[in-house]
């Protein structure tokens, strides 16, 4: 991180305005700034230099894969036998159940995040993988830590 974005990030308006972005990714400019005390003007500065900072990359919509019909999640590993590294990762990027790809250290070369509707199908998705290399599955039991933000550093 370079000391410019580790300053807009150690000011402690900007740090509370993450905070309260990391709460509420819809709140406001308005209400943004009734909470830290500034002009609506200010804020949207402050924001719009942290967007450009790349410190907030955006604002995502959160989806219950359950309620849409994938409740079964798991996480394969992939090891691509020689020559195929760049075909497991095209197949990753084609395929709509896998919502999390990355290249990883170690034997296995990759690990995906996938949501399917039923155990039956997990045989498709895997043979598809298994003509590029090796792969391993584990099935999501539960989720004692959800997907959260990182951690903002401490203000200075």
């Amino acid at each position: 991180m370079s000391l410019k974005t580790m300053n807009l990030v150690r000011d402690p308006c900007n740090a509370e305005l993450l905070r309260l972005l990391q709460d509420d990714p819809r709140m406001s400019v308005s209400e943004l700034a009734r909470r830290v005390g500034m002009s609506a003007p200010a804020v949207k500065e402050r924001v719009q230099r942290l967007e450009e900072a790349g410190i907030i990359k955006g604002y995502r919509l959160e989806l219950d894969p359950a309620a849409l019909g994938l409740p079964i999640t798991i996480y394969v590993r992939v090891r691509p036998a020689p020559g195929k590294l760049p075909k497991v990762a095209e197949l990753a990027r084609s395929m709509p159940q896998v919502v999390e790809c990355h290249r990883i250290t170690g034997e296995d070369c990759f690990i995906m995040k996938i949501h399917i509707d039923a155990l039956e199908n997990l045989d498709r998705i895997l043979d598809r993988f298994l003509a590029h290399g090796q792969t391993t599955t584990s099935i999501v039991q539960s989720s004692p830590v959800p997907l959260r933000p990182p951690p903002l550093p401490p203000s200075t």
